[in-house]
């Protein structure tokens, strides 16, 4: 059987086409790598342009009331007492609980009263025997009054002698001087009777003041003291209340802002507990002290409408309200967040964006609060302001301008 030549160089591979193919297609992937490289490389050394956050300055009106200092603090009663008793006993009786309103002057609690009532009655007893022989005594003195009297015709018609006569006068002056010692012994035993009827009333606790009782602190059983005695076993109070038409509110100013500060001053006061309301109030009065360590004055703040959602010890965030005169404002004043406002030194700055480059400017701060800061100079109504940017602020910066907000 004869074979094809023809046909067997048609079926044979070629292997030198192949490879030349295929070094040709490697050179040509790694011309492209390189080119996408050397374009990475080119736009990693081009200068960035940052993107910023800005918001709108907005004027603010004169004449208006406006937000001169923010503070917190908490509320606190102005009356507030632990109840306890005045001689230390054994508790009988507890007619008080957690939330109860009581008057003054309502019996809160008892004492075992047996001693005292037993001493009682024996100072009763002393005080009368006192006043028996004070009676005794007075009829005594009425019979010497009438042997005197007849001692002294029979001694002028000098039938009795002069003897007889001083003995019935001295026996008058010794039964008066006898009654005016009863008498101070009977004084005696009526105080002591007096004193023993207040160390049975002392044995009722009474309420002090009209308020709420916020806690039960002895319970009947318990020994309780007007001081600490005994240890944990002896308690030294009934409950403690709480006149709620005391409520106040405290505040620590840091003693740089206490000129923003003025008794009488409006206040906007909102309690943690109800974010929402927004309580009308007023400064009472500036505590005449600072605290040394904290660098602050004490404040203390009323409530211009009790309510009974507010309860002692809530923690309170509160707006001193100040009152800016038209006359007094030079130029227009400006609000803007405090975020826009940077220190360099002692001067205050902002940056402003203008035609997508950055505009460093001095301004003057006339408020501060915590939503934002009032500036005077420097700055006009409508300007963008930076408040956040991902880097360094420099004036003449090109810049991206991203969200924008309005102070």
């Amino acid at each position: 059987m004869t074979v094809d030549g023809s046909r067997l160089d048609d079926l044979r591979i070629d292997r030198v086409s192949r490879d030349s193919k295929r070094g040709r297609w490697k050179w040509i992937a790694l011309a492209i790598l390189a080119g996408i490289a050397a374009a990475a490389a080119a736009w990693w050394k081009l200068p960035r342009i940052p993107m910023v956050e800005v918001a709108t300055a907005r004027k603010v009106a004169a004449g208006t009331s406006t937000t001169v200092l923010n503070a917190s603090g908490y509320v606190t009663a102005r009356r507030e007492a632990v109840v306890s008793s005045k001689v230390t006993g054994k508790v009988t009786d507890v007619r008080v609980e957690e939330g109860m309103e009581v008057h003054e002057g309502e019996i809160l609690a008892r004492l075992d009263d047996k001693t005292a009532r037993a001493s009682l009655r024996l100072a009763e007893a002393r005080a009368e025997a006192a006043r028996k022989a004070l009676g005794e005594t007075r009829v005594q003195i009425r019979k010497a009054d009438l042997d005197f009297v007849r001692m002294r015709d029979l001694t002028a018609e000098q039938v009795a002698s002069q003897s007889d006569y001083d003995q019935a006068k001295t026996s008058v002056d010794a039964m008066n001087a006898r009654l005016v010692t009863q008498q101070e012994d009977l004084n005696v035993a009526e105080k002591e009777v007096a004193l023993q009827r207040r160390n049975v009333a002392d044995t009722e606790i009474r309420a002090p003041f009209k308020g709420i009782v916020v806690t039960k602190d002895a319970q009947p059983g318990e020994m309780i003291s007007p001081v600490s005695a005994g240890g944990g076993f002896t308690r030294t109070g009934i409950c403690t209340i709480v006149d709620m038409s005391s409520l106040e509110i405290e505040v620590d100013v840091n003693e740089a802002y206490i000129t923003r500060v003025r008794p009488g001053q409006s206040v906007e006061a909102v309690l943690d507990a109800y974010p929402s309301w927004t309580i009308p109030s007023h400064v009472i009065t500036i505590i005449p002290t600072a605290d040394r360590e904290k660098a602050t004055v004490r404040v203390r703040i009323a409530f211009d409408h009790p309510d009974p959602r507010i309860l002692p010890d809530m923690g309170v965030k509160v707006s001193f309200i100040g009152s800016r005169d038209e006359n007094a404002v030079t130029s227009p004043t400006v609000s803007v967040p405090r975020a826009a406002i940077h220190h360099d030194g002692d001067e205050d700055v902002v940056f402003v964006v203008i035609d997508g480059r950055l505009e460093r400017r001095a301004v003057k701060v006339a408020s501060t609060d915590s939503g934002g800061v009032e500036v005077s100079s420097g700055l006009e109504a409508g300007e963008s302001v930076v408040i956040a940017a991902p880097g360094e602020l420099e004036d003449g910066l090109k810049v991206h301008i991203g969200d924008k907000g309005e102070a």
